[in-house]
């Protein structure tokens, strides 16, 4: 095996965290049957194993420790509600009650500089770095583990995972970065004051809920289980082998796709370079199915608005929770293939953030149903974000080589985008395909570029 468990570790909070019960809200509840989020973080370190195991692996440890102090809620599980009314809620019992996040120190033999580059990789060799939430059978199941995983006399990988219903990735990156603060303030690089972010905000009262979404959504999450039908035929031969790709939207071609957009669009589109990113990557994905520009098929986008500040009143960013509400981009195939494609599409999506001003929870009780009839379409879903600054993440190793969103794969049609690495680098787009379809959106992806 190419990687190799050293050692499992029980992380506890220090100081002790106080524990509690807090509620699932309606923005939690549809991602209560869902997976993790999964990252891997690389690392330059031309150390051998040795003096990993005594000199970083130490400070990584307590830096958790002292991180998931102020993040107690990660430390504890999602159970049913014992009141036996059918809803669910985040319990950490804390205290000396042995409740930690399970932290993962493996050996790996693979390629590093391979593992941690850009070009198509087997995305099974990039899960040798992922740890697996651990299960039980009493009906909870953790949130959060860790694994950090050193090639000798090159790097380090790592890898966190959170369950989406735990929070989303605005959470999820501010947990990380207080993690990598704690590690730079243990190394003495830097006091607490210039380190650290904001600590969390735990309070869930704030996000409201007049109308019982969380209850409502929740029972027909249960409908839709009662009713599920059976499950596809067996599969007639081997699955194919899924590889994951980096592509690079630097400023300068973004700020063409831009003044393409506005051109060609009239002046009337709301052209960022989340837009233009997606657009532009929404068009190579369709060119990518070859699919038929029939008229009267219509090809669909779905992707997530952080709504803390959209709220009324608005909530702490610092808040610890989901927060995000879905928007649903649609255009018709033939004009998403057509030469003009990336502007259909960025008008479209344009549009549907627009419409946010119409109120970020408008239509909020059809959200759940509407997503789940737009799933037999296949549309294209978007993870992470430009905004969340994940190559900031320093643990005292400097700024990562390269941060891949794994998780990508359990959801075919699913990119990713971050900031890229350099002030140059624009957008980075992560992809998982099957290696035929990888190569062809490598081609179209080419050859869009050399067209702007």
């Amino acid at each position: 095996m190419a990687t190799k468990v050293l050692d499992r570790l029980t992380v506890a909070a220090s100081p002790p965290a106080p524990g509690g019960v807090l509620p699932l809200t309606f923005f939690d509840v549809p991602w209560l049957f869902t997976g993790p989020v999964e990252r891997v973080f690389f690392y330059p370190y031309p150390h051998t194993a040795e003096q990993f195991t005594a000199r970083l692996l130490p400070p990584l440890v307590s830096s958790l420790s002292t991180a998931l102090h102020w993040f107690y809620p990660l430390l504890g599980r999602v159970r049913p509600c014992p009141d036996g009314g059918g809803g669910y809620e985040f319990f950490s019992a804390g205290g000396d009650a042995g409740e930690g996040v399970e932290l993962t120190v493996a050996e790996s033999s693979d390629d590093f500089d391979e593992l941690s580059g850009g070009a198509p990789r087997d995305v099974a060799r990039l899960y040798a770095l992922v740890p697996q939430l651990p299960r039980t059978e009493d009906g909870t199941f953790a949130l959060a583990a860790a694994q950090v995983t050193v090639f000798a006399g090159r790097g380090i990988a790592v890898g966190v995972s959170i369950h989406h219903v735990a929070c989303d990735d605005s959470s999820y990156m501010h947990f990380v970065k207080t993690w990598a603060g704690q590690c730079r303030v243990a190394a003495g690089e830097e006091s607490a004051e210039g380190a650290l972010p904001p600590p969390p905000f735990l309070d869930r009262g704030v996000v409201a809920d007049p109308e019982g979404l969380a209850a409502r959504t929740l029972d027909e999450m249960r409908q839709l289980a009662a009713n599920a039908p059976p499950p596809p035929p067996p599969r007639t031969g081997p699955p194919p082998k899924l590889v994951i790709a980096s592509f690079a939207l630097t400023r300068d071609r973004i700020d063409k796709l831009k003044q393409r957009v506005v051109t060609e669009g009239g002046g009337r589109v709301h052209c960022s370079a989340f837009t233009v990113a997606c657009a532009f990557a929404w068009a190579c994905l369709a060119r990518v199915d070859g699919g038929c520009a029939d008229a009267e098929r219509r090809a669909h986008l779905l992707f997530s608005v952080e709504c803390r500040r959209r709220l009324a009143p608005p909530i702490p960013q610092e808040y610890l929770g989901n927060c995000l509400r879905p928007c649903f981009v649609e255009v018709g195939l033939g004009e998403l293939l057509g030469g003009d494609g990336v502007v259909a599409a960025a008008a479209a999506i344009g549009a549907s953030i627009r419409a946010l001003d119409d109120g970020v929870l408008a239509g909020a009780g059809g959200w759940f149903h509407k997503i789940l009839s737009l799933v037999p379409e296949r549309p294209m879903s978007v993870g992470g974000s430009p905004r969340y600054g994940v190559y900031e993440t320093d643990l005292g190793l400097g700024l990562p080589k390269k941060v891949e969103l794994v998780s990508i794969d359990k959801t075919p049609g699913t990119v990713s985008l971050a900031e890229g690495r350099d002030a140059q680098a624009g957008i980075e787009i992560g992809v998982v395909l099957p290696e035929a379809e990888m190569a062809r959106f490598s081609s179209c992806f080419s050859d869009g570029l050399e067209q702007l």
